[in-house]
């Protein structure tokens, strides 16, 4: 069993069938989403459906392009043959 999803997120070959289950599950939050109901929110924003995915997904994207800036320009990263 483990082997066989192993080979499912391993394989080239089980790409096309990764993308369709990975968009056919975000389709599926997305209606979830809109199912849910909201009846106390703090700030007007967390009633908007999609809300929490769309501030996540922008602030790890964030979170990535802001260290790669800081490891290459900021000196924090070195090439492998640094200290040879």
């Amino acid at each position: 069993m483990i082997a066989r999803l192993v080979n499912f997120f391993g394989e080239k070959r089980h790409s096309r069938r990764r993308w369709k289950l990975f968009l056919k599950l975000l389709v599926l939050i997305v209606i979830a989403d809109f199912l849910v109901p909201r009846p106390h929110v703090d700030y007007f924003w967390q009633a908007i459906p999609g809300w929490a995915a769309i501030f996540g997904f922008i602030s790890c994207a964030a979170i990535i392009f802001i260290s790669k800036f800081i490891g290459h320009s900021g000196g924090i990263m070195r090439d492998e043959d640094y200290y040879d």
